[in-house]
């Protein structure tokens, strides 16, 4: 045996599992299928971002609204959670029970009060700053180990118009330290989370989960394509992986558990491509329900010197008004949406003031940046898509470098996101006017946050996964990350897949000696 576990990515979710499987004493090997990082690789330029996102073959895209991912995915260590905004906002206890409570979507077969001490242990492992008080949205938990940030200047200037609707905002809960924490460092306010925090003022997995992993030994190869999960002769045992090594010679690697922590739309695709039909899918529910949460940004210029290039890209104040769910009411949808204030802004690419206004060009453009740069300030919407069976990730006939089908990915979106698009605008629109904007525009409408397609649940007929990411087909088997998420909610996924990979550690390592 080579391994006790074998862990695919090294991103978010690995790291953690990798962290605490191996301090409890299990041999771990991470195989990450892109380059090797330090946090000093990590250059505040738009341009070098670009590296660390998905520089593999894209998967084909098709449904009602295709969803583009190269943004949303990473390349290399700590895979998407390197360049994450850290917006570290819990799910409320209807996300987990949206079909119980409003027949729509999916159960979790998990509740809120089960995921609450794990969502308690990470903030205090990895550092929160916010305002629990002020966060009045909040679901019961412990307060945050940090005050927040300090407040900016954009984010003041939008919060008037929230105030003069009556509506309410508060700090953002942010995985930045405000202050130093545990050795790290407190944020710059320089906005360039979009490029990698190169101090560790942010908890990326470089900063956090993966030092842990290694200092006790978890080894990582680097450049390690995976492209199958391997079975014994009755397949239903898993005996560890195939993958393609630096140089694309094929690779076995055998342990007594494996986890696939990969990327959402990655983590499907190797189970279809381990098995006819797909291994650990006895419900036919793998590579279905994917999610991606509707984004778009309003935009306004002001009178006031709004300081937009200062904050932390995710945004300085949050406002959960649109949230409560009850698509029984005037408002018309079921779906909730967050919104997040006053995210910093730098002159082009994602959430760039040039890339506000994409229908400009030549002097009009340049006009527009002397003024913008000054004076624009955004907001930007986490929108909830209700999981659809006919979202979904299968095998495309199109092939990779290794000769590995690449993924057809299939994205719809339900007639009530629309409903809940249309009331998240106008809400936007009016909550600018209020402020005092010259001129309001939103951007166009895109998607963040891919989750869904090995959903977890309580029925081996309808999921792919227990509550713990544990394959119902194959004991040994698990899924970590937001693959496992049945509902999309409306919250930045990032701090819920935390707690799940600690809740799954804790339990793979309990009962270590029936699974293994």
């Amino acid at each position: 045996m080579d391994a006790d576990v074998i862990i695919v990515g090294s991103g978010a979710a690995g790291s953690v599992m990798a962290a605490k499987l191996a301090q409890n004493g299990k041999q771990v090997v991470i195989l990450e299928a892109g380059p090797q990082w330090i946090l000093g690789d990590l250059y505040s330029s738009q341009i070098w971002s670009r590296r660390i996102k998905w520089g593999a073959p894209l998967p084909k895209l098709g449904g009602n609204d295709p969803a583009g991912l190269t943004f949303n995915a990473g390349d290399g260590t700590g895979g998407s959670a390197l360049h994450h905004y850290a917006v570290w906002l819990r799910l409320h206890p209807e996300d987990f029970e949206l079909r119980s409570r409003y027949g729509e979507g999916q159960d979790w077969g998990l509740s809120y009060d089960e995921l609450r001490p794990f969502y308690d242990q990470v903030q205090t492992e990895v550092g929160i700053s916010g305002d629990a008080k002020a966060e009045v949205w909040r679901p019961p938990g412990e307060a945050y180990p940090m005050p927040p940030l300090q407040g900016l200047t954009q984010a003041k200037v939008i919060q008037r118009g929230f105030t003069k609707l009556g509506l309410r905002t508060s700090p953002t809960p942010l995985a930045i330290n405000s202050v130093e924490y545990k050795g790290r460092p407190p944020c710059l306010y320089d906005g360039w989370c979009d490029s990698g925090c190169p101090i560790g003022a942010l908890a990326n997995p470089l900063a956090v989960y993966l030092p842990q992993a290694t200092d006790v030994g978890t080894k990582i190869r680097y450049q390690s394509t995976v492209s199958r999960v391997l079975t014994n002769a009755k397949g239903d045992r898993a005996t560890g992986v195939e993958y393609f090594d630096a140089e694309g010679v094929v690779q076995t690697l055998n342990a007594k558990v494996v986890i696939l922590a990969a990327f959402t739309v990655q983590n499907p695709r190797i189970l279809l491509n381990s098995k006819d039909g797909g291994l650990a899918n006895s419900s036919g529910t793998l590579g279905k329900f994917v999610m991606a949460h509707f984004a778009f940004n309003v935009y306004g210029l002001f009178k006031d010197q709004t300081q937009n290039y200062l904050g932390v890209t995710g945004g300085n104040l949050i406002g959960q008004d649109g949230y409560p769910k009850d698509k029984h009411t005037q408002r018309g949808h079921l779906g909730s949406f967050t919104w997040e204030i006053g995210n910093a802004m730098k002159p082009n690419d994602l959430l760039g003031v040039a890339a506000s206004r994409p229908d400009l060009f030549g002097n009009p453009l340049h006009e527009f940046m002397k003024t913008a740069s000054q004076h624009l300030a955004t907001m930007s919407i986490v929108g909830e898509n209700l999981p659809l069976e006919s979202s979904r990730i299968t095998l495309s006939s199109a092939k990779d470098r290794y000769g590995m089908p690449r993924a057809q990915f299939d994205h719809d979106l339900a007639p009530d996101d629309m409903r809940t698009f249309e009331a998240a605008r106008k809400e936007g629109e009016a909550v600018f006017k209020a402020a005092g904007a010259s001129e309001v525009w939103v951007g166009q409408r895109a998607h963040q946050h891919f989750m869904g397609g090995t959903i977890m649940g309580e029925d081996p007929a309808a999921s792919v996964t227990n509550s713990y990411g544990q394959s119902h087909d194959i004991a040994n088997l698990f899924v970590a990350g937001p693959g496992l998420f049945a509902t999309s909610g409306a919250v930045n996924p990032t701090f819920t897949l935390h707690a799940l990979a600690v809740r799954t550690a804790k339990y793979l390592s309990e009962q270590w000696s029936s699974i293994a």
